[in-house]
């Protein structure tokens, strides 16, 4: 079974805890928390050089230290604070470096609310195990036969048909039903090739649609996301050796994600407002009364700082934006306005948790919106950010090069 250890501060008070180990638990994963005592405790402290005021805290700095110290020895960690308190937000950073920078072992971090129950925290825990217990499959650098990737994300669907190491088809859809979405998008991968679906050896499944696709097609691969979409990211940016960070600005939540030679090592997901996703730059290119798609030429045209938007929420994101376009701003002045929120937004929500490797490889759906790709370079001193060929198909990308050899289907 893998252990995961939890480093955390209010955990066992909030109610959450039972709900972490639930988490773990479907996945075949079992949470252990570090034994210290007093003594070693007040040592771990004092060689941390952090001050915190928290007792609770203290005791998370010093299971940190006994992970990287070797007294415990788990094979994934997951880091836990409170969303309210802002002491807690900096240990937790500063304790997912320690142990990042000492360890190989994966980490996931987490704020959380008392709110939080158990299925919030499947695609985590579930990436934890995967990396954990699927490393050689991780590992996989080259797709053979013919494979057939399927990703049903929250607002599209999306199939990628590959034949030794190339992609030969790609389909996209909107999901709706899920499984005829799925159906949809394939038919259209397997257009303008002599394929059907009889001749695929192998079909993969991911996204929050994965379970019902793989039972629906019988798929010998059903991975969440967060794994296989830095797979797919890293295939296609050519980035397998060495380090990289993976962005994905999803149209319902986000994720990012450092790698290690190919190897998934960290990952953050989510965020507090829709107002930090795609959902809001879809709805600012409705209003605007333009196509999504000229969204991102349209922001590079304009200047964020003459239509500032200062909300997170979505709604009065949208109300902002309504209210410059009433005051005189230009379209494109808004465009690259919403363009520059969404960017600091997931900044502040996501990519401050992590410490960014280079290259940065932008992916999904919102990777072809150019004002956005150019923001969040701007957002992080102009580094440059790599959106790779087929970007907004990486998640079925990933998928039919992890299935890559896990059986014949027609033999």
């Amino acid at each position: 079974m893998v252990q995961i250890a939890l480093v955390s501060c209010g955990t066992e008070y909030s109610g959450i805890q039972k709900e972490i180990e639930k988490a773990a638990l479907k996945f075949g994963a079992e949470i252990i928390l570090p034994e210290i005592d007093l003594d070693y405790i007040n040592e771990a402290y004092e060689k941390f050089g952090f001050s915190a005021q928290s007792s609770s805290l203290k005791l998370m700095i010093a299971r940190a230290m006994s992970i990287v110290e070797g007294r415990c020895k788990p094979d994934a960690v997951f880091i836990a604070t409170c969303f309210r308190c802002a002491e807690g937000a900096l240990v937790r950073n500063e304790v997912r470096r320690f142990i990042q920078n000492n360890t190989r072992i994966p980490v996931v971090t987490y704020s959380f609310t008392e709110r939080t129950k158990a299925d919030e925290l499947f695609i985590r825990m579930e990436a934890l195990a995967t990396t954990v217990t699927r490393r050689s499959i991780l590992a996989r650098e080259k797709q053979e036969g013919l494979t057939l990737g399927l990703d049903s994300g929250s607002t599209t669907t999306k199939a990628v048909l590959m034949e030794n190491n190339k992609v030969i088809g790609t389909g996209w859809t909107s999901t709706k039903d899920i499984i005829e979405s799925a159906k949809t998008a394939a038919a259209e991968a397997f257009d303008n090739t002599d394929y059907n679906w009889d001749d695929v050896d192998g079909i993969g499944t991911t996204g929050y649609g994965r379970f019902t696709m793989g039972r629906e097609f019988g798929a010998e691969l059903i991975q969440e996301e967060l794994s296989v979409n830095a797979k797919g990211a890293v295939y296609l940016a050519d980035c397998q050796k060495g380090e990289a960070t993976v962005l994905d600005i999803g149209g319902m939540d986000n994720k990012v994600i450092t790698v290690n030679n190919g190897i998934p090592d960290n990952f953050t997901m989510g965020g507090i407002c829709a107002g930090a996703s795609g959902r809001f730059l879809d709805m600012t290119s409705r209003r605007l009364d333009v196509d999504i798609t000229e969204l991102g030429p349209l922001a590079v045209q304009g200047d964020w700082r003459k239509a500032m938007l200062n909300s997170y929420c979505i709604v009065f994101g949208i109300q902002d934006l309504v209210t410059t376009l009433a005051a005189g701003g230009s379209k494109a002045d808004v465009a690259a306005a919403a363009c520059h929120s969404v960017s600091e937004q997931v900044y502040e929500q996501q990519l401050q948790e992590i410490d960014i490797r280079e290259p940065l490889i932008q992916v999904g759906g919102t990777s072809l919106i150019s004002g956005l790709v150019e923001a969040v370079s701007e957002t992080l001193g102009g580094i440059e950010v790599i959106v790779p060929e087929y970007s907004q198909h990486i998640g079925a990308v990933g998928a039919a090069l992890l299935v890559s050899g896990m059986g014949k289907r027609h033999e």
